[in-house]
């Protein structure tokens, strides 16, 4: 069990209410992952995430970064064929620090983008950031079984794995 939340910055300057305010939602959605939070900022977004630590225990933290921190994830889910395309990958030459299925998305989305989505098979919802191109990609399965909620509000984007009132 997992969950993700977080801010994406427009037009407001510093990160520290941002911050406060992912930390506030992250805590709303404890109940998806008592052991373990994590958080990534900087000038344009913040992201938190909540586990309960049952797999992966050493590699899944997230936020979770590839290619020397240029792509930065929050993940929920679970992608079935993730072996298979990190086979194709490393075919390639990319290289993984993990045996995760969430770095394995990272590494789609380099090599194919937006379109690396319909590469994917399982239930899933994430949002990857772009820290070159300040670009942000928020996705979910094909079938809806892990939401991506988001809202606008004060020039933030807002985004979540589960939809909460604060």
């Amino acid at each position: 069990m997992c969950g993700f939340v977080g801010a994406i910055h427009q037009g407001k300057t510093g990160t520290e209410t941002s911050l406060k305010d992912v930390k506030m939602m992250n805590h709303v959605i404890t109940h998806r992952g008592p052991d373990d939070e994590g958080y990534f900022e900087n000038e344009d977004i913040t992201t938190g995430f909540r586990r309960l630590s049952i797999i992966d225990l050493a590699h899944g933290k997230q936020p979770l970064s590839y290619d020397q921190e240029r792509y930065w994830i929050v993940f929920n889910g679970e992608i079935y064929n993730y072996l298979e395309l990190r086979s194709e990958l490393k075919a390639d030459g990319f290289e993984f620090k993990t045996d995760s299925d969430t770095e394995v998305i990272l590494g789609m989305y380099k090599k194919y983008g937006e379109t690396a989505v319909k590469f994917l098979r399982g239930m899933f919802a994430f949002v990857i950031w772009d820290t070159q191109t300040h670009a942000v990609f928020g996705a979910r399965d094909h079938f809806g079984i892990k939401p991506l909620h988001y809202a606008i509000q004060d020039e933030n984007v807002y985004f979540a794995s589960e939809k909460n009132r604060l």
